[in-house]
Parts: C-alpha cells; structure tokens; sequence
C-alpha cells in the first residue's frame, strides 16, 4: 500500500502549478484525453486532472474517472521521471469503460516517459 499512495506532494494544487505545465508543456494525445507535462525540480511526479462539465457533462462519471485517472497514476507513478502532468478529458472520455481508460491512460504514461526521459 505504502509505494502506491496519493499523498499531496503527488498533486499539483495552485493555479500557478497549473500555469506552468501549460506554459511549456509536452504532450500526448488519445482521442478521449490530452496529457501534458513539464519536467519539474523534484524526484517525483506530481498530477493535476481537469473534467470540464461541458465535455463530461455528469457529476458522477466525472468522478468516476478522476478515480481512474488518479489510481492508474498511482500504478504508474515509480516509472515517471520528475514531471508534472496534467490530464485534461475530452468529450467521449465517460464512454469508456474503466478497462478502456486504464488501457488508454497505460498508452500515454508511455509515451509521457519516453518524451520526458529523450527530451
């Protein structure tokens, strides 16, 4: 449990966070959402998520893939190099079914990885 917790130095928590990954950001892109991220100054990866009502339009399925999001980025946290991502959700995101998000956000920490170690 202890390597796979999502603490608050795990989260990007100021709008000033926010700002700076969109100021420089690398990208990868899915058809149902857009990762960004920018190398940071620490030794762990931090993530910040936006579900816009307009393109997920309930409540509930916007939790439920927060959920999703934030554990398949537990998972994956150890194999992240010092980046701070953000995951933004497009319209189609709450048809996914959980399997498919996980598969779908599997894909982008790859090539975050791969972008962000290269880059």
């Amino acid at each position: 449990m202890g390597e796979n917790q999502f603490s608050r130095e795990l989260r990007l928590l100021t709008p000033s966070h926010f700002t700076y990954v969109f100021d420089k950001a690398i990208p990868a892109v899915s058809p149902c959402f857009t990762v960004l991220a920018r190398h940071n100054q620490l030794t762990h990866p931090r993530i910040g998520i936006t579900l816009a009502k307009k393109r997920i339009r309930k409540a509930n399925q916007r939790n439920r893939i927060k959920r999703l999001i934030r554990e398949s980025f537990r998972h994956r946290a150890q194999q992240l190099p010092g980046i701070d991502i953000i995951v933004v959700g497009k319209t189609g995101a709450d048809k996914l079914s959980n399997d498919e998000v996980f598969v779908t956000l599997e894909k982008l920490w790859k090539k975050l990885e791969k972008r962000c170690t290269t880059g």
